[in-house]
């Protein structure tokens, strides 16, 4: 009895690591617990450090304060160099987004048609930057998995994507990303991302983020400092008025 016991015990393990394995190589699944990772906090805040790095090997350096509350609400104000001090963007739900340039004066609405255009002039688009879920924006199809890494191909459901396909590698133990290659509508891979990860009480942040545009040998690298998680951000905060700096003595 004891025998027949200890077979079904190890029977059962067996069965649930098949499962386990079965589910883990679901594409959609493994899409989702990334989106789980990049967009559970309910809200967070830091400075960011951006790099932008010329074929020359010269460097250019601006510094913003980041603010997000849910998937879909971004707001950045820049503070440094002094040429980037009161620039602002905002991101809101549906995609929308929503650019402050201190020269022109009042914010202006960035169209779908544009979000291919660089994401104030680094290697990111506006469509990098979307907030919205990768699952709800992209189709995704397992290719394979490699030591610790899922790897998959991501088909976007809109035809107005910059993109034919996107290929990330994922984090297989934590479900973050690792890389992103960008393929463009002739099939050639011409972008790509990698992403480091670190772990901030219950959630994982991406320290680092860079992004290298193959065909201009041009990078640029995001870091993220001083991050704070669930604060309490408040919805008033993401309003496009709120862009515009107040003038002194209102």
């Amino acid at each position: 009895m004891k025998v027949f016991i200890n077979r079904i015990t190890l029977l059962t393990i067996l069965l649930f690591a098949i499962l386990n394995d079965a589910l883990s190589q679901d594409p959609m699944a493994v899409l989702n617990k990334m989106d789980e990772v990049m967009f559970s906090p309910k809200d967070r805040q830091g400075k960011v450090v951006i790099i932008l790095t010329d074929k020359t090997g010269k460097e250019k350096v601006r510094e913003a304060e980041m603010f997000e509350k849910g998937p879909e609400r971004k707001l950045y104000r820049y503070t440094k160099p002094e040429s980037q001090a009161g620039m602002a963007t905002l991101t809101l739900p549906g995609s929308v987004m929503w650019v402050y340039l201190p020269a022109l004066g009042n914010p202006k609405k960035v169209s779908i048609l544009s979000k291919d255009q660089s994401f104030n002039n680094t290697d990111f688009s506006y469509e990098d930057m979307a907030q919205t879920p990768y699952a709800e924006r992209y189709t995704p199809e397992f290719i394979n998995s490699e030591g610790d890494a899922h790897i998959l191909s991501m088909v976007p459901k809109s035809g107005k994507s910059n993109y034919s396909r996107v290929i990330v590698t994922i984090n297989k133990t934590y479900g973050y990303p690792i890389t992103m290659e960008y393929f463009n509508q002739l099939g050639k891979k011409f972008k790509e991302a990698s992403y480091k990860y670190e772990r901030i009480g219950k959630y994982w942040n991406a320290s680092e983020v860079s992004m290298k545009d193959l065909e201009k040998d041009h990078s640029t690298k995001i870091l993220l400092t001083d991050v704070r998680f669930d604060q309490g951000i408040p919805d008033d905060l993401f309003r496009v008025e709120n862009l515009k700096p107040l003038k002194t003595g209102q």
